[in-house]
């Protein structure tokens, strides 16, 4: 990898993380409260720790860090690098940059230059008091870092062994799920058992969105469906709209600044984070899921043999490393199907992937060959099919999200989830209460007026439903009809086919 590339990437990071003053005014920290609470615990110690904290790219990993840091008003040394994919000599350069940058001192800690010094470096520095913090730290999974993962391994046992003397501490941040596990947890590796705490984050949560939106733009259904949409519950996208001046902006607005400009910040996020790290075959697969949603394994395959005129085998095995080692893909079976069952649809679990690669990609990569103003139709056109099918998401979760926080109409025991692969049968939503035994069925489209005109579709799909599963025809059955946004005169219709309105602005009432 271009070492000056490497250096650019994680350059900003350090400097943000050290002057953790360096933030916009109106913009706060938001939601994480019980992983800022799990770390600020970690960090008052004052005691040796090694943690861990994992999450997909840009999901806010560094960011909580720096939160925690500041609440708590530590004042401990910080030294922040981000490990880049290359061999040890990449990785040398990258911690030496970053000892400059954050100018750690030659004398009392002289520069590695092979993988013991680095393992040792890191022992001192937190002997010293020192807050470590390791950035992808996933790519030490690899062959040629054997020796510096038992190299490390002494020197956690080490600080460990005399721990309440120690005040520095080790974190260690990745993206890999399944190489973070290889590292961490895996029983014959060097590090196994040394973790003294583990933070994982996911998306943050839809209250969280909202607090987002309704302090920076206008809080419509339609709004936060667009913005969900595109770009789930990852804080720095947010972040990046609002620091461009666009998260009120109209749609198009919106995507022009961020995806179609030369300087637009989400121009190449996709090729940068993620498709890079696929290199080859895995990135065609991928798109091709997220173009052909809910496709079986052998279409899939079919399907892109014949698309790249090669007969290639590995395309099963590329599925399972998207789904086991990325978590990019998931596999999907039928309704009340055993967790052995081999019939599984494909869908890509990220919001920003499925809409980058099914409706952004083609018309950015045309920028230089089309009237700007025809690709940002075009990309919005796509957006707006694919929010079909995240509505149907985002309501899955809401229900949860309200369950859990104890407000709304329907406590779940869980929801039923996975492909309907018999007699026709298609329902977006059927949540369960067994305390009540109870059961609520929900149609969910982006179109009221396609909602209205479904209604007896609908109803058919639910008795199918109910025939196959005996168990709930004597419970209590309720249907709902879910849109961005539902006026008086189509809620009246909905109630008069006995079935119960719902939009998004009745979904998301009492989450902040």
């Amino acid at each position: 990898m271009d070492s000056c590339k490497v250096k650019c990437s994680y350059l900003f990071l350090i400097k943000w993380l050290y002057l953790s003053g360096f933030t916009m005014a109106d913009w706060k920290f938001y939601g994480r409260e019980e992983q800022l609470a799990d770390l600020e615990r970690v960090l008052e110690r004052k005691r040796w720790f090694f943690a861990k904290v994992t999450g997909r790219r840009r999901i806010g990993k560094t960011t909580l860090i720096q939160q925690a840091m500041r609440e708590i008003g530590s004042k401990q040394p910080v030294f922040y690098v981000q490990i880049p994919d290359s061999e040890p000599t990449g990785v040398f350069s990258a911690v030496n940059d970053a000892l400059e940058t954050f100018q750690v001192p030659t004398d009392r800690y002289p520069r590695p230059c092979n993988l013991l010094q680095l393992a040792k470096l890191l022992e001192t520095m937190a002997e010293d008091k020192y807050i470590l913090i390791l950035d992808e730290f996933q790519y030490f999974n690899r062959k040629s870092y054997e020796e510096f993962c038992s190299y490390l391994q002494a020197c956690v046992d080490r600080l460990a062994a005399k721990a309440d003397h120690v005040r520095g501490g080790l974190i260690v941040l990745g993206s890999i799920h399944t190489e973070m596990m290889a590292l961490l947890e895996d029983r014959t590796a060097p590090l196994y058992n040394r973790l003294t705490d583990t933070i994982e984050l996911t998306h943050l949560d839809i209250g969280s969105i909202l607090s987002i939106i309704r302090e920076h733009s206008d809080s419509s259904p339609e709004r936060l469906l667009f913005l969900w949409n595109l770009f789930e519950g990852v804080p720095k996208f947010y972040r990046d709209c609002y620091e461009q001046g666009v998260l009120a902006a109209e749609r198009k607005t919106l995507l022009r600044r961020i995806f179609f400009e030369s300087s637009s910040p989400l121009r190449s996020e996709a090729e940068n984070w993620f498709l890079r790290e696929l290199r080859g075959r895995y990135d065609v697969v991928l798109k091709f899921v997220a173009r052909n949603p809910g496709r079986f394994h052998n279409d899939l395959v079919q399907a892109i043999r014949e698309e790249g005129g090669s007969p290639d085998t590995q395309i099963g095995g590329y599925l399972k490393i998207l789904s086991e080692r990325y978590r990019l893909i998931e596999r999907k079976l039928p309704v009340f199907a055993k967790p052995e069952a081999k019939r599984g649809r494909y869908y890509v679990t990220d919001n920003f992937l499925r809409s980058w690669l099914a409706a952004l990609a083609n018309p950015v990569s045309a920028i230089a060959f089309r009237p700007l103003s025809d690709l940002i139709d075009e990309a919005d056109q796509r957006l707006a099919e694919v929010e079909g099918g995240a509505l149907e998401k985002l309501a899955g979760q809401l229900y949860e999200e309200r369950s859990r926080k104890g407000i709304g109409d329907f406590p779940l025991s869980h929801r039923v989830q996975g492909y309907w692969d018999k007699s026709d049968t298609e329902i977006d939503l059927v949540a369960v209460n067994e305390r009540e035994q109870s059961i609520r069925f929900g149609s969910c489209k982006r179109s009221p007026k396609k909602l209205l005109s479904d209604v007896n579709r609908f109803k058919q799909h639910v008795e199918r439903f109910l025939k196959t599963m005996p168990k709930y025809q004597g419970w209590t059955q309720q249907y709902v009809g879910i849109a961005p946004s539902l006026d008086p005169q189509q809620r009246e219709l909905l109630i008069g086919h006995n079935i119960i309105p719902q939009d998004l602005t009745d979904l998301t009432l009492g989450l902040i």
